[in-house]
């Protein structure tokens, strides 16, 4: 397919995620080398214009998350070098890392989302005007982050401050949403096809960052132990947010499938983890696709898909 040309494979970056891509993108270098791709492993900083010119890459897979790397800040970079890229153009990628943006578009699309409010800094000293009219409990985030990073659940009004002092110190906006209690699955789209899903299972309160990384706290079912017609549901409802907001190649939808059986998308992803034992590739694997696979997969929409402007 593209075994001639060269490939930066870019991740690390500066982001509060840039340990979890940097293992993202050693695991597709390392399997790009086994199939015999001419590809370089690239850690992202302030001279990335000069280091993809002087290494003469052709195509850029990119593994970094959150931060510029997902934002569409580089995308648009390489937009202007000409370089293809993996993954959501820019339009697409800002929209989804904003969640105040994404959940807006989903609102307007009649896609499933649980409620939500907006608040800014300023907003902080005058917490009992918060205008929140959904009951409690809270889901308490950063409008810009990802791997649940900055994330509380409030369960009593009087820890919504503490709650938004840590979500603000990471962004200007938080995001505070209805808390959904139910079925935590995740659904990955290839290329604009649902590939499959995955049920979480964690035993920490929620999905946090130590229970993502940290081996043994969260059982991953796959396939989900949910009803088809409910499951067939919850796919529906990811894939329209993969397409309302534009995205392209591999996405990860996070969804809560309620007691009622009702979905609701909380996320999208557009550049999920790509380590071997990583969600995407496990749901990859379910389906046939070998990490390797799953990556020549990824390249192969870079080239050959088109891509908003």
């Amino acid at each position: 397919m593209v075994t001639e040309k060269k490939i930066g494979v870019l991740m690390g970056g500066a982001s509060a995620e840039r340990e979890v891509s940097l293992k993202s993108g050693r695991a597709v270098f390392k399997a790009l080398q086994s199939k015999g791709y001419r590809a370089v492993a690239i850690d992202v900083g302030g001279d990335i214009c000069e280091v993809l010119r002087r290494e003469g890459i052709e195509l850029a897979f990119l593994t970094l998350h959150g931060g510029y790397g997902e934002n569409g800040a580089l995308q648009g970079l390489l937009e202007i070098l000409g370089i293809p890229y993996t993954g959501s153009g820019v339009l697409a990628s800002a929209l989804a890392m904003d969640k105040e943006s994404a959940k807006k578009i989903f609102r307007y699309h009649a896609i499933p989302a649980p409620p939500f409010t907006v608040i800014g800094r300023s907003q902080c000293p005058a917490l009992h005007e918060v205008p929140v009219d959904f009951p409690l409990p809270w889901v308490v985030k950063p409008a810009a982050e990802g791997s649940s990073i900055g994330v509380s659940i409030v369960r009593e009004e009087r820890s919504l401050a503490q709650a938004l002092e840590q979500a603000l110190t990471l962004c200007e906006r938080a995001i505070v949403e209805q808390y959904i209690a139910g079925t935590e699955v995740q659904v990955a789209v290839l290329n604009g096809t649902v590939l499959g899903a995955v049920e979480v299972r964690t035993k920490q309160e929620f999905y946090t960052y130590e229970a993502k990384y940290t081996q043994g706290l969260t059982e991953y079912i796959l396939p989900p132990e949910v009803e088809p017609g409910i499951l067939e549901n919850a796919a529906g409802a990811a894939l329209s947010a993969h397409r309302v907001l534009g995205c392209r190649g591999a996405t990860r939808v996070d969804l809560i499938i309620d007691g009622t059986g009702d979905p609701y998308v909380l996320e999208v992803n557009t550049i999920p983890g790509m380590t071997e034992t990583s969600l995407l590739p496990k749901i990859a694997a379910m389906s046939g696709l070998d990490f390797p696979s799953l990556i020549e997969e990824i390249m192969r929409e870079a080239i050959t898909g088109g891509r908003e402007k």
